[in-house]
């Protein structure tokens, strides 16, 4: 298991490692630091001394891989890769293009944004778990039937028009819950109620569909006869065979869902005016504020490595017969 777990954190520190030069090609090479200056201070009567100036104050122009003027280990050390990336593996990552402090914009949006993706994400797969086991203990069935026509029709609409409706409905017409908004009291509810809401019931088709066909798939296999022919019943077989066995591919299909689960959602934050980290990685965008979108990339890459070593994880729980070795 201990081997296992470091053979994954290699591959991962690697594969961190390739993103972080990819992201620091596309944003220095493509763009330039002279780029971002003049994007960021106008394009109209900007002087070479004040982009000189702006590149100085966030430590842009240092030479981007090789610095010639200095000599030795130095030619590599000081440069803008070298400096930027360490920052990055120490998870300094410094100021943003308009000088405010990235890790404390962090800390303080993380909350919001765990406090809409957490439950959205354990009531969504609570209830598509819980569905699609009906659906497939009464598959044949009208109910199945009509359980699917459901799921294939959510499937088949927009999250946005579920929000649209969601705020015109719940909000201008009843006046139950806030239009957008947050609160970090006890009014949070309020203002994350409707949100949640819209996520659960917008993701529910697609869950509940992919989860029901796991389940039918693992009811024609031969374990499942075996259990029946001892005398257990549908109830006692979906519940103790099927159920255990059909979490590794559940498992699978969670990992990619695993860093919005800190990084926010991009579109409920930005409709409800929620100050997450989506909010922050669109307003970055907007603004075109490069050190805030890099940051944000590589934060999702760690946590996505960090899933994928979780999910090795889970396959063991799930599944005693998986040894990590």
């Amino acid at each position: 298991m201990i081997r296992h777990l470091f053979r994954k954190l290699g591959y991962g520190f690697l594969i961190l490692m390739g993103i972080n030069v990819l992201t620091f090609v596309l944003f220095f090479k493509v763009n330039t630091p002279d780029d971002m200056a003049r994007m960021q201070l106008g394009t109209r009567r900007i002087t070479p001394e004040a982009v000189e100036k702006w590149k100085a104050l966030r430590g842009y122009d240092q030479p981007l891989f090789f610095n010639e003027s200095k000599s030795g280990l130095d030619q590599v050390t000081q440069t803008l890769f070298f400096k930027t990336s360490s920052q990055m593996m120490r998870f300094d990552f410094g100021r943003s293009d308009a000088g405010r402090d990235i890790n404390e914009e962090i800390l303080f949006r993380a909350g919001p944004s765990l406090a809409l993706a957490l439950p959205s994400f354990a009531v969504g797969m609570g209830l598509s778990i819980l569905i699609a086991l009906g659906l497939a203990f009464f598959r044949g069935s009208y109910l199945d039937f009509w359980g699917t026509v459901i799921c294939v029709v959510l499937m088949s609409i927009s999250a946005l028009f579920f929000i649209v409706a969601g705020q015109f409905v719940l909000s201008k017409l009843l006046q139950w819950l806030p239009v957008s908004g947050f609160s970090a009291g006890s009014d949070a509810w309020r203002f994350l109620l409707m949100p949640i809401s819209i996520a659960v019931l917008s993701g529910l088709g697609g869950q509940v569909r992919f989860t029901r066909a796991v389940f039918l798939e693992e009811i024609d296999k031969d374990y499942v006869r075996t259990a029946k022919a001892k005398g257990l019943s549908d109830v006692q077989t979906l519940m103790k065979h099927v159920l255990p066995n059909a979490l590794i591919p559940i498992i699978s299909s969670s990992v990619a869902l695993i860093p919005l689960l800190f990084m926010g959602s991009l579109i409920s934050e930005s409709f409800f005016s929620i100050p997450g980290l989506g909010a922050y990685l669109i307003g970055a965008i907007g603004s075109q504020d490069f050190a805030i979108v890099r940051t944000m990339v590589f934060v999702g890459s760690v946590l996505y490595i960090v899933g994928l070593i979780l999910t090795d994880l889970c396959y063991a729980w799930a599944d005693p017969r998986i040894r990590l070795s």
